[in-house]
């Protein structure tokens, strides 16, 4: 496995989604792609596929799914490191091993994005490492090497629109994920134990992020009720 090599850091950081799932491999682009100064210049549902096109092409970041149906992602990227390949790699996954953790930072990990997870959250590892890239020159002291390290290491919280708290968003977030069927905005509020509206806007924030879909729910007399379904792109 030769590899292209990926150029200079002038120019869009150019992307490689590695994700098995198509629905979240397509809301994946679509999230990089939201980024400025990030571009998806291919997209792979298996570690075969992820390897010929890193061959082909150049890349400099790979969007990486640790768990593919034709091997493990940190199988590939052993197989890039001999071959001599240097992209860096931000793993999308929601596995929670820190062992596993470690040897993907051996490797060129650069950044974890647990599933599931929002567009602010990838934005901001996209926009930490975008930083990290682009820095230059010969540091004047410590301070200097550790701001460097510390904007791709210590990343923020992802902002949430204001009236919406991180604690109620993963209650919210637990209930509908365990409700295939999904639920109306009455159902999660009892739930949870918070008002209708409250579960209202949370949903519908969910709804933009794209981790949430919404349809009419019908059978009862009156207007239908709106019901909400976790999507497997949130996963």
């Amino acid at each position: 496995m030769s590899g292209a090599e990926a150029g200079p850091a002038a120019g869009p950081v150019r992307v490689l989604v590695v994700e098995d799932d198509p629905v979240a491999a397509d809301a994946h682009q679509l999230y990089v792609e939201r980024v400025p100064g990030f571009t998806v210049v291919g997209v792979a549902h298996t570690r075969a596929r992820a390897a010929r096109l890193l061959e082909q092409r150049p890349v400099d970041l790979i969007l990486l799914d640790l768990y593919l149906p034709d091997g493990h992602g940190l199988q590939l990227l052993r197989a890039l490191r001999a071959s001599g390949h240097h992209a860096d790699v931000v793993a999308v996954t929601s596995a929670r091993d820190l062992a596993l953790v470690r040897e993907g930072v051996s490797l060129g990990v650069v950044q974890y994005v647990l599933k599931p997870f929002a567009f602010g959250t990838l934005r901001d590892r996209l926009v930490r490492y975008a930083r990290f890239r682009t820095a230059a020159g010969e540091a004047g002291g410590q301070d200097e090497v550790d701001a460097a390290l510390g904007a791709l290491r210590a990343p923020e919280p992802a902002t949430l629109p204001k009236g919406l708290s991180a604690p109620t968003l993963r209650a919210v977030t637990a209930a509908l994920r365990s409700s295939p069927s999904g639920l109306t905005a009455a159902e999660l509020a009892e739930r949870v134990g918070i008002s209708r509206i409250t579960a209202r806007r949370y949903l519908e924030h969910l709804v933009t992020d794209r981790r949430a879909q919404r349809s009419p729910r019908y059978g009862q007399v009156g207007r239908p009720e709106l019901q909400y379904r976790w999507t497997s792109a949130g996963t």
